[in-house]
């Protein structure tokens, strides 16, 4: 049985982050829980990481600006070694929620651009992130409200605000979604120069007032000259984007929820707990980080452990920070984007505007298949970072290590992952085989230093690895 101090911080940090080593988890259950919590709301306490390193020492990947499996290689890198584990967890939460892909622009600087925006606004207040989301080029072009005109609305970006992003059907009517889009007429982006021959240029918002329509709108019961900031005002403070932006958080951090499709017809399966988030979003005035601090205070949060498939992005990072990889500059680093896509997540181009399927519709017997095969290839190999370093810790004091100690050893040091019985007889099973490690000769410590290798790697492959 893990001890439960070291269990709940390692909870807390597969939740917030993308898991932690072994040592990096002794260091932070050395501390108190809040403390952690309270470091961890407050990412900007914590140096940032220098990415100049990558450009030195990937100049033939990092030169090819336009690839966005270059960056998604380096948001990975990110993933596994930032000192701001939350930070990247909410770029990647909110990449989920504005769902907003490349293969429409095919215009990689832009995209980049987008996600550094969530970097930056996701802990503020959800103000300050709709509008930047809605100012941002990658969107506007995305959801077409650069073909929206004082004359000529286009309802696209209207809609998705009020279904997918703030508030979910049944909030609003149709007068709504009409009078939204005319807020937003004239919201726009400067067209960037072409990458090529000239280069890898982002794109800039731009305002055209004289696109705009200056005429009165009706929005959610508000009447007036109304654009797209009033719209925004009008919106967070509504209930219903309270409600909804808290079961999304709920759904990404706590516990999977069906899909959002489902949302007005099928209440929360946890409605006390969305009734603590939502209060702590209504009395902060729409504060992200407010919500985020209560979230991971909550017994709620602390009991919600392993009711979470793993989104891919986080399989794979998880993953290697179990391994120890990509800590030092090392080959590879690109090629995390094409082991993402195989499992079902490319990032920085979800399918829809709906997102990522989650939950239990991450797993089919492909997807299933390249996550073990990801996870055992890596961690199978003794000489990987993170595994010698495991197997050092139950061979350390040169005694023999009995089946059950390695089995318990291992899903110890592995998480700790708690597996079900019939998991755990099957581990057993297959320890017992070979009887005791022993670390005597040369032989011997090789011998053990497979089947420990060999344990990991069975442990990565169980049902229970694939929940964070």
């Amino acid at each position: 049985m893990a001890d439960e101090r070291l269990a709940t911080m390692a909870h807390l940090l597969r939740r917030a982050g993308f898991g932690a080593s072994r040592d990096e988890l002794d260091d932070y259950a050395a501390r108190p829980y809040e403390e952690v919590v309270d470091d961890l709301v407050n990412p900007e306490r914590f140096e940032p990481l220098d990415e100049d390193v990558l450009e030195r020492f990937y100049p033939h990947i990092f030169s090819n600006k336009d690839n966005p499996a270059v960056w998604n290689g380096r948001w990975f890198w990110r993933m596994v070694n930032t000192k701001r584990p939350l930070e990247e967890k909410m770029t990647l939460f909110w990449h989920h929620v504005f769902a907003t892909g490349w293969t429409k622009s095919e215009h990689t600087p832009s995209m980049v651009d987008h996600i550094e925006m969530f970097r930056q606004h996701g802990l503020a207040n959800f103000r300050t992130l709709l509008l930047a989301i809605s100012k941002d080029p990658a969107m506007n072009f995305w959801l077409d409200n650069s073909e929206n005109h004082g004359d000529a609305p286009n309802e696209n970006y209207g809609r998705e605000l009020l279904e997918l992003f703030s508030m979910g059907i049944g909030t609003y009517d149709e007068p709504d979604v009409k009078d939204a889009a005319r807020a937003f007429t004239g919201w726009t982006f400067e067209q960037p120069l072409p990458l090529y021959p000239f280069g890898h240029y982002g794109a800039k918002f731009e305002f055209r007032p004289e696109d705009h329509d200056n005429t009165e709108k009706t929005f959610l019961g508000e009447t007036g000259n109304l654009g797209g900031e009033d719209i925004i005002d009008i919106i967070v403070r509504q209930e219903a984007n309270a409600r909804f932006i808290c079961r999304h958080i709920y759904n990404f951090f706590v516990a999977d929820e069906p899909q959002i499709p489902a949302w007005s017809v099928t209440p929360p399966q946890d409605q006390e707990a969305i009734d603590i988030l939502v209060k702590a979003y209504t009395d902060s005035d729409a504060d992200i980080r407010t919500v985020m601090k209560v979230l991971f205070l909550s017994d709620f949060f602390k009991k919600a452990r392993a009711k979470r498939v793993k989104c891919p992005a986080e399989f794979i990072a998880g993953t290697l920070k179990l391994t120890g990889e990509f800590r030092e500059i090392e080959p590879g680093l690109a090629a995390l984007d094409a082991a993402s896509i195989v499992m079902g997540q490319k990032l920085m181009d979800p399918p829809t505007v709906e997102g990522w399927h989650t939950g239990k519709e991450w797993i089919d017997g492909g997807t299933l298949t390249e996550r073990i095969n990801f996870a055992t290839a890596r961690v199978g190999n003794p000489d990987t970072p993170g595994t010698r370093a495991i197997i050092d810790k139950l061979s350390g004091s040169g005694d023999p290590v009995t089946p059950a100690e390695l089995v318990d050893g291992v899903l110890d040091l592995a998480g700790p992952v708690e597996v079900a019985d019939e998991t755990r007889a099957a581990l057993m099973q297959l320890a017992e085989l070979d009887g005791d490690l022993t670390f005597g000769s040369s032989t011997d410590r090789i011998k053990s230093d497979d089947r420990i290798a060999r344990m990991l790697s069975l442990v990565v492959a169980s049902r229970e690895y694939q929940f964070a």
